[in-house]
């Protein structure tokens, strides 16, 4: 047994390793893999017992604590603190940490209560776990959400692996774009959703252990240094919050389809062109006619919410035409002379070009490289989540914006110069595009370059492969399919780059230091075998992707790392 900061660290076993170093992250994520898999079939045969025994051995492993350890400590709120202001920094924490992910007297602290502001300008609250209780969640959630893949909605795909948004508005169009398609939506919103969920409900039917649970949804939340009791709800800000979130509102597509194949039979029910779609708490049902979700759905679907704690938005929830169209997930969908066009909405727009406004408007005495360096990232995100819909329209109406409020951020740093000295300054010409707003840069080579604003009009549109609906992470009979899937949606995102999709692939996904898998959530670094300031070439030969964390190892320690073998 070795004490660590205090703790007991239990290294009985001569496998067992003695520091955060010595851990094998290949082998950790395996074991815990091979438990996922398990607890997968005992759903989907519905031995609920073994279920229960089996997520009980998951969260007292080794493997899955050090797992949930290595997530909140590489996550983007590492350095975020709860009410005890304790951060888990170094490896001699981040392993003593691991013994202390114990169920035995394990009381988890109150949250601490932030504000972040809204589009609408409201503020959402958030709430905000230590450390400690943010790696039992972690470490809960690894055995829940094997559970909660095979139990969800078909057609849901809010906070799932590999499932999207862009999979959501695929799916409306699979519904909606047919001459003979539903032409009647009910556009849902549950009000306060996280604020109101029955602590009852959650406690009797999440499949997890009860007992965390509960101490979790009655910890309180510190707000202005006042200590406030929760009744209900799971507050929004946690890991395992949206999880619960997702089993909380699961059924309401299967449990409806069942409801109306009972009550009109199912052939009729072919006829009633019922669909619905689910992100998170938004959703939308499709029908024939406004009659059947006016009188039939909806009821049914407040009695479901009811049970829950919940209710729909009386002023936000309506029933509208495709003709009308409605806005869901930053998008318009709407039908023109009987054709679906779906289109980033009005109010996304103005609230991006809002959010550029004042950035550009608080840089004024910004060097010109830095400012495209921080719009950059963003005019890239926005293009690349609207480029699935028809979006050119609204790129050349954004770029058109950002031209003119670039020529106001120029001409208030050099009032007194003329527009045409303002011109050549700012803007050139860069083959057969013009008024490209674009700066000379040193390459790492040592010579110039160009960096220009990323282009809005110059975005493909390209339409979206929707993911499947029984599509599940945790079946091995899907692995060759979410392979697939993932190495095309891994290229598309990296288009700008692709020197790293191939570096992507040719490792598998794996880390070339610890050997665990690579994906948007971890992040990625691109490192040098041979240094460049050593006289190392950028040429892929000399190039690996490491964990972000891996790659400060290797440059802390002096590590050495071999290019893994191309499959």
């Amino acid at each position: 047994m070795r004490v660590i900061d205090g703790n007991a660290i239990d290294s009985a076993s001569s496998h067992a390793p003695t520091e955060w170093a010595a851990i094998n992250w290949r082998r950790v994520q395996k074991n815990v893999r091979v438990m996922q898999i398990r607890l997968t079939k005992a759903t989907q045969e519905g031995d609920w017992r073994r279920v229960k025994s089996l997520q009980r051995w998951l969260t007292h492993s080794f493997s899955a604590k050090a797992l949930a350890v290595k997530r909140v400590t590489e996550n983007q709120g590492k350095r975020t603190t709860g009410v005890d202001r304790q951060l888990w920094e170094t490896p001699s924490r981040k392993f003593a940490a691991i013994a202390q992910l114990e169920k035995r007297q394990y009381r988890p602290l109150p949250l601490r209560r932030v504000y972040i502001p809204k589009a609408n300008g409201k503020e959402r609250p958030l709430g905000i776990p230590t450390m400690k209780d943010r790696a039992m969640q972690a470490l809960h959630l690894l055995a829940l959400d094997p559970v909660l893949e095979t139990v969800s909605d078909p057609n849901s795909y809010g906070f799932r692996k590999n499932r999207s948004t862009a999979d959501a508005m695929s799916q409306i169009f699979v519904r909606m774009s047919q001459r003979t398609s539903a032409q009647w939506v009910l556009d849902a919103d549950i009000e306060g959703f996280f604020d109101n969920i029955n602590h009852d409900w959650m406690i009797d039917h999440v499949r997890m252990d009860k007992s965390i649970l509960r101490k979790w949804l009655k910890s309180g939340v510190v707000d202005w240094a006042q200590l406030l009791a929760t009744t209900a709800g799971t507050p929004q800000g946690g890991i395992i919050s949206p999880a619960l979130a997702n089993w909380t509102l699961n059924g309401l597509e299967t449990e409806l389809i069942e409801h109306l194949c009972v009550r009109f039979g199912p052939s009729k029910f072919q006829k009633l062109k019922v669909g619905v779609i689910r992100y998170a708490d938004d959703f939308v049902v499709t029908g024939a006619s406004q009659e059947l979700l006016e009188t039939e759905i909806r009821p049914w679907i407040e009695a479901f919410l009811a049970r829950r704690g919940l209710r729909l938005s009386q002023a936000k929830t309506k029933i509208v035409h495709i003709d009308q169209g409605f806005d869901f997930l930053g998008w318009n969908f709407r039908k023109y002379e009987g054709k679906l066009l779906i289109k980033p909405s009005k109010k996304n727009v103005k609230a991006f070009y809002e959010k550029l406004r004042k950035i550009i408007g608080e840089q004024l005495m910004a060097k010109q490289e830095d400012l495209i360096r921080l719009l950059n990232p963003m005019l890239r995100g926005w293009a690349q989540y609207h480029s699935p819909v028809v979006a050119k329209q609204a790129f050349s109406y954004m770029q058109s914006l950002m031209f003119w409020r670039l020529m106001r951020w120029a001409k208030r740093r050099h009032p007194k110069k003329p527009t045409d000295w303002i011109r050549k300054k700012y803007w050139r010409k860069i083959g057969d595009r013009s008024w490209v707003f674009a700066v000379d840069v040193a390459t790492k080579e040592g010579g110039k370059g160009v960096m220009e604003l990323y282009s809005l009009a110059g975005t493909t549109i390209e339409r979206h492969r929707k993911i499947k609906g029984d599509y599940h992470p945790y079946d091995p009979q899907c692995e060759e399919y979410g392979e697939a899937l993932r190495q095309e949606r891994m290229l598309k995102s990296m288009s700008y780059r692709k020197e790293w999709a191939k570096l992507y692939f040719d490792q598998r996904g794996l880390c070339a230091l610890c050997g665990y898998e690579m994906n948007l959530d971890t992040g990625w670094h691109d490192h040098h075998m041979e240094y460049r300031v050593m006289g190392g070439s950028d040429a892929l030969g000399n190039r690996v992707l490491l964990h972000p964390n891996c790659h400060k190892q290797v440059h802390s320690l002096g590590l050495k790392v071999v290019k893994p073998v191309p499959v």
